[in-house]
């Protein structure tokens, strides 16, 4: 904890924006994990504006990513990939997820995002519907990591709130699992 107080305060005011850059990278290349960084966002800017920004960046991140292989895959993976019986039957399946099947993925804490960007992106979901599913499904993604996060912070002057944690993480993990189960999500 005195580590990530003492980086923060070298960074100043640039700590947030360093934050929520590596945040919308996130997004598009899932090297590092989110959770962390919207912490720091809670422990930055407070519970509330640490929520909105980590929001917004991560629907930033997560349109990026989307629209990268939308523009820059889909007229390739249309031609190569999904001619293939597998990937044709995965593809007409994600074709028809309303927005809120696309909402209780994207909510889902351990749901691979990247993962998901990607296959909207080379589907014929509509960029709209797209977004509108990641506006509404990151409210809870957002607040559980920042939640967590706080909470796992917390643990350590208070051992209680570890058991909150655990609660919430073995939660998370089981509905992810059945979501990810009924949705075929591999």
């Amino acid at each position: 904890m005195e580590y990530i107080e003492k980086a923060l305060l070298v960074l100043g005011n640039y700590g947030p924006i360093l934050v929520c850059l590596v945040i919308v990278f996130e997004s598009i290349l899932p090297v590092i994990p989110l959770g962390l960084f919207i912490t720091l966002n809670f422990i930055l800017l407070g519970n509330l504006a640490g929520f909105i920004v980590s929001w917004i960046f991560t629907i930033i991140g997560c349109m990026m990513s989307f629209t990268i292989f939308r523009k820059g895959f889909k007229n390739w993976f249309n031609k190569n990939a999904r001619s293939k019986k597998r990937i044709a039957n995965m593809m007409k399946y994600i074709d028809k997820l309303k927005t809120e099947q696309l909402v209780l993925i994207l909510a889902i804490p351990f749901t691979p995002a990247f993962v998901v960007n990607i296959a909207a992106g080379l589907s014929h979901i509509s960029r709209r519907k797209y977004f509108w599913a990641l506006v509404q499904g990151k409210i809870f993604l957002v607040y559980f990591w920042g939640f967590m996060g706080i909470s796992l912070i917390e643990s350590i002057t208070n051992p209680l709130a570890l058991f909150k944690v655990l609660a919430l993480l073995i939660i998370a993990y089981i509905a992810s699992a059945l979501v990810n189960k009924k949705y075929h999500i591999e």
